[in-house]
C-alpha cells in the first residue's frame, strides 16, 4: 500500500519522539480491584460464589415486568426472613437512565444537613463494593468492621435463602438485602435507594406505599435497551414500576412527550402527585465555573415556582456546586424538588394519640419523657410526624454533595504520583452518548479553549460509535438575546433555555426580558488533539471488555461519517496507511486527531506529551472516560 508522505513525516518528527519520551517516564502500576471486594475475606468469598450480572451481562428482558423479568418474589422472601428491614425507615427510591447516583448524593446530603440519620445505597462502585453503602453525612463507604459484623449476624438467614432459592439469588440481590438490613440495624430515619436496572423488577423495588417517602425518575434513555424491553416506551414502563399509590413522584427530565405521558398515566392511576423539575416554573441558571480554589465548583441559581399537583417553591442564589456540568445542575434541581416534596408532606402527617408530654424538636422528632408510649424507638415516628427541611439545609446539602469519578479533577499531588507533574487530568465515568455530550459541555464551560486528549476504555455492551459521535460532534449552542439598558445583549449561556421557553435573565443590576434565542455552532473536535484507546477490567473480569482495536474502529467509523480528519498511529507500528483516513483529511497533517492504542498508564502519559508538544506550557486536559471501570483503574494506580 502507498503510505502518505505527510503522515510519515509527521510520524517520524512528532509521534516517535513522543512515544519514546513517554516510555522514558517512571512507570506506575495499576492495582486490580475485585468487583466484590469488601476487604472482609469471609464476606468476599461468600459474595464471589453468587451470580454477578455486572460481570456476565444482564439477560434479555430481565428488567421487564414480564415472564422474562427477574423474580422479585425471591427478594421479598429474603427480606421477610430478615425481619422486613425495608419497613423500618422511610425510603426515597430513585430510577432513571442517568443521574441516579448524583441525585441520590444530593438528597442524602440535604437530609444529613438537616440533621437526620441517613443511609444511602447506590451502584455501581469505583474501588470497593462497600462504597455502595454509606451512613451519615460523610458520604464515606460503610466501615469494614461494621459491614462484616452485620454480615455475620445475618449469614445463617442468607445461607438458608440461597439454598431455598436453589442458587438463583444474585450478588446484587443479596448485597441489597444486606444494605437494607444494615440500615434497619443502624436505625436510620431515611434511606436513599438507587435502582440497579429498570425499576419494576429491580431488587430494590420492595417498598410499599407506607414505606416510601417519594419516588424519583431522573430521565429515560436507551441504555440496557435489550434488558428493558427493546424500546424507550418499554424502558419507561419498567422504570415507572417504582411509583407507589398516593406517594409523590418527582420527574427529572426533560422527557419526550409520549414517554412522559406513559409515566404520568401510571402516576395518575395510583393517585400519585407529580412534581417535574422541567416545569416552566423552573428558572434556574448555570452562571459559571471556578477552579481557582482547591475545590473546583460551578456557580448557579436554583429558582423554582412549580404549581402542579404539589405547590413547591424556593430561591437559592449563588449556589456553589462541587458536582460540575449542566447535567449536574439538573440533578440538583431534581433533588431540590424531592426535598420540597418531603417538606410539603410534613404538616399533614401528624400521628394520632401523641402523649401530652410529647414535644417536637427542631428536626420534627417526637420526644417523650420516660414511661411514655414512644420510649423505645422515638425515631420511628419522625417521618410520620414532621419532615422539616429548611432552605439553609437544602443549600448546604447541595453544596457539600460530591461523588468520586464524576467530573473529578485529580489534584496536583495525584498527577505527580502518576509521573505527570503539572498535568490536568479529569476522570469521568461517562459511557453513553448523552453522558458523553454532558461531559463535553462541562469541559467547554470550565475550559473553553483547552486542548483535549481523551483516554477511553469501554464495556462491550455500550454504543461505542454513538459515544464517539457525541465527543466529536459540533453542537448548536443556544444563546439568549436580551433587552438591556444599553440595547440588545447576547448572553452566552445555553442552560438558560428551559423547554424552548423564553425566560428572563437575572443579573446584579437588571432582570432582562429574553427577546429571542439564537443558535451558534461550536466545534468540539477542533479542541481535540488525540484519542488513546486502552483496556481495563469490567467488574473485575475481561469478559465484557472491549478491545482497544475494536473501540478504535468505532471512532474511525464516526470520523468518516462526520468527515473528521484523523491519523491512525496504531500501537507498535507507527506507519500511517493511506486508506485508514478519509480523502478530505489527507492533507490535514498534524491538525488531524491522533488515534493511539496502549496500556492505561502509557496512554495517559502519551496524551500528556502530545499536549506538551502542542503548547510550550503543556496546557490542556487529559480526559479519562468511557466507564467507571477506567476511573477505578486510574484511582487504583494512585493507591499503589
Amino acid at each position: 500500500m502507498k503510505v502518505s508522505s505527510i503522515a510519515c513525516r509527521f510520524t517520524a518528527l512528532v509521534l516517535q519522539p513522543l512515544f519514546a519520551k513517554s516510555r522514558a517516564l517512571p512507570r506506575a502500576s495499576c492495582r486490580r480491584l475485585s468487583t466484590a471486594s469488601t476487604e472482609a475475606p469471609e464476606m468476599d468469598a461468600f459474595m464471589e460464589k453468587l451470580k454477578n450480572y455486572e460481570k456476565i451481562g444482564v439477560p434479555k428482558g430481565a428488567g421487564t415486568d414480564s415472564c422474562d423479568g427477574f423474580d422479585l418474589g425471591r427478594m421479598r422472601r429474603l427480606l421477610h426472613n430478615l425481619g422486613s428491614p425495608q419497613s423500618k425507615f422511610k425510603a426515597i427510591h430513585i430510577a432513571g437512565t442517568k443521574g441516579k447516583g448524583s441525585t441520590a448524593a444530593f438528597i442524602s446530603s440535604i437530609l444529613c444537613a438537616e440533621g437526620y440519620s441517613v443511609g444511602c445505597y447506590t451502584s455501581p462502585h469505583i474501588r470497593s463494593i462497600r462504597e455502595r453503602i454509606t451512613l451519615g453525612a460523610s458520604g464515606e463507604a460503610v466501615p469494614v468492621k461494621s459491614l462484616d459484623s452485620h454480615f455475620h449476624k445475618i449469614k445463617d438467614e442468607l445461607d438458608i435463602a440461597i439454598e431455598r432459592e436453589k442458587g438463583h439469588l444474585s450478588q446484587f440481590e443479596v448485597f441489597t438485602a444486606i444494605a437494607l438490613s444494615l440500615f434497619a440495624e443502624e436505625r436510620v430515619q431515611f434511606a436513599v435507594v438507587e435502582a440497579g436496572l429498570g425499576g419494576a423488577r429491580d431488587a430494590t423495588n420492595v417498598f410499599t406505599s407506607s414505606d416510601l417517602a417519594a419516588a424519583i425518575i431522573t430521565n429515560i434513555g436507551e441504555e440496557h435497551l435489550a434488558a428493558l424491553g427493546g424500546s424507550l416506551q418499554s424502558i419507561a414502563v419498567a422504570k415507572s414500576g417504582i411509583i407507589k399509590e398516593d406517594r409523590p413522584l418527582v420527574l427529572g427530565g426533560p422527557f419526550l412527550p409520549h414517554i412522559e405521558s406513559i409515566i404520568r398515566e401510571k402516576a395518575l392511576s395510583l393517585c400519585s402527585p407529580v412534581v417535574s423539575a422541567s416545569d416552566p416554573g423552573n428558572r434556574s441558571v448555570l452562571k459559571g465555573f471556578s477552579g481557582a480554589c482547591q475545590v473546583p465548583h460551578q456557580l448557579c441559581d436554583i429558582l423554582l415556582l412549580i404549581e402542579s399537583d404539589l405547590h413547591v417553591s424556593i430561591e437559592l442564589f449563588d449556589l456553589q456546586l462541587r458536582l460540575l456540568g449542566s447535567h449536574q445542575l439538573k440533578n440538583a434541581i431534581t433533588a431540590t424538588c424531592a426535598a420540597l416534596c418531603l417538606r410539603e408532606q410534613g404538616p399533614q402527617q401528624w400521628i394520632e394519640n401523641v402523649p401530652v408530654n410529647a414535644v417536637v424538636t427542631e428536626y420534627g422528632l417526637i420526644e417523650c419523657v420516660a414511661g411514655s408510649l414512644f420510649d423505645s424507638k422515638p425515631q420511628t415516628y419522625l417521618a410520620e410526624a414532621w419532615w422539616m427541611l429548611s432552605d439553609t439545609s437544602i443549600r448546604a446539602g447541595l453544596e457539600s454533595a460530591y461523588l468520586v469519578g464524576r467530573s473529578q479533577f485529580l489534584t496536583s499531588k495525584e498527577a505527580d504520583k502518576l509521573g505527570l507533574p503539572g498535568a490536568t487530568i479529569l476522570l469521568d465515568g461517562a459511557h453513553t452518548k448523552e453522558s458523553a455530550q454532558a461531559l463535553v459541555d462541562m469541559v467547554k464551560m470550565a475550559y473553553c479553549d483547552a486542548r483535549l486528549v481523551f483516554v477511553v476504555a469501554m464495556a462491550n455492551d455500550k454504543d461505542h460509535t454513538g459515544f464517539a459521535r457525541a465527543l466529536l460532534s459540533q453542537k448548536k449552542k443556544p444563546n439568549a438575546v436580551v433587552g438591556g439598558a444599553g440595547g440588545t445583549v447576547i448572553f452566552d449561556s445555553p442552560d438558560l433555555v428551559q423547554n424552548q421557553q423564553l425566560i428572563c435573565i437575572n443579573t446584579e443590576e437588571y432582570v432582562h426580558p429574553v427577546l429571542d434565542i439564537i443558535y451558534v455552532e461550536e466545534a468540539v473536535c477542533g479542541c481535540l488533539e488525540a484519542v488513546c484507546f486502552t483496556e481495563v477490567d469490567i467488574a473485575g473480569d475481561r469478559s465484557r471488555t472491549t478491545s482497544s482495536s475494536l473501540l478504535k474502529c468505532s471512532w474511525i467509523k464516526a470520523c468518516r461519517e462526520m468527515d473528521v480528519g484523523f491519523l491512525d498511529c496504531g500501537a507498535a507500528n507507527y506507519e500511517l496507511i493511506e486508506d485508514q483516513f478519509p480523502e478530505s483529511s489527507r492533507n490535514m497533517g498534524s491538525e488531524s486527531i491522533l488515534f493511539v492504542e496502549g496500556s492505561l498508564v502509557d496512554s495517559i502519559r502519551f496524551g500528556h506529551e502530545v499536549l506538551c508538544a502542542k503548547s510550550a506550557s503543556g496546557s490542556g486536559i487529559i480526559v479519562v472516560t468511557g466507564s467507571l471501570h477506567i476511573v477505578s483503574a486510574v484511582l487504583g494506580c494512585l493507591e499503589t
